[in-house]
């Protein structure tokens, strides 16, 4: 405005700096509303401010916290793949987003993710750990499924066993194992364990369908026609 002001520029740029005012509104609005819990509407605040401004890699990383908050892991990760891209050397997107993986039971994306990491930072406390931890489960779980390949049915059995001692803190995991092991001892012909195992795990997944042929397989070892 100093070095040309016309009318047309300084009715733009007086419509700029209220738009600036009204965006700064929102966001100690959104950050009240953050800080007292309240994620639906820090969430709804958010969106329009990003609206505009599209490029902020902190506001999405918050509205992420938001969506993790609420429930809404699949939201979080969208946010923080924007984040990771937007902001350099953004180690903690890539924690963030192997965590929520990992928490979701995909491992192989959650291992993925904090290779990300690590290439940014290899001494980087918190992804190394997760690492370990992601690669060693990893390990088991694909151990046990090239061991259902070959039909080395108690071996898997006890490598999915072991999947069960690795991450006893994220019950996503012993219910797929418990899974697999009930395909197992159903190919195994050991029907009585396999019905009880697949029961328990159609408790927890009613329409899990892999329980679900598994279990109608050891039914039909036990000749139980109409189970």
């Amino acid at each position: 405005l100093k070095s040309n002001p016309s009318n047309n520029e300084e009715k733009e740029a007086q419509t700029q700096l209220t738009k600036s005012d009204e965006l700064q509104r929102l966001h100690s609005q959104a950050l009240s509303a953050y800080q007292q819990e309240d994620y639906e509407t820090a969430i709804s605040l958010l969106d329009e401010i990003l609206a505009v401004c599209v490029w902020d890699a902190e506001l999405r990383e918050l509205r992420a916290e938001c969506y993790i908050k609420e429930g809404e892991p699949s939201k979080a990760i969208s946010d923080l793949k924007a984040a990771a891209k937007l902001k350099n050397d953004n180690t903690e997107a890539f924690y963030k987003i192997s965590r929520i993986y990992y928490q979701l039971g995909d491992h192989e994306l959650s291992l993925s993710e904090v290779r990300e990491c690590l290439k940014l930072d290899q001494d980087h406390k918190q992804c190394f750990s997760l690492y370990k931890q992601v690669k060693k489960l990893n390990k088991q779980i694909e151990s046990a499924e090239e061991f259902i390949r070959e039909g080395r049915y108690e071996d898997a059995i006890s490598k999915y066993e072991s999947v069960m001692k690795t991450e006893p803190e994220v019950p996503i995991y012993a219910t797929r194992a418990k899974e697999r092991i009930c395909h197992c001892l159903s190919k195994n012909q050991q029907a009585t364990e396999a019905i009880k195992l697949c029961t328990e795990v159609l408790q927890l997944e009613p329409t899990n369908v892999n329980a679900l042929k598994d279990r109608a397989e050891a039914y039909l070892l036990e000749d139980l026609y109409e189970e």
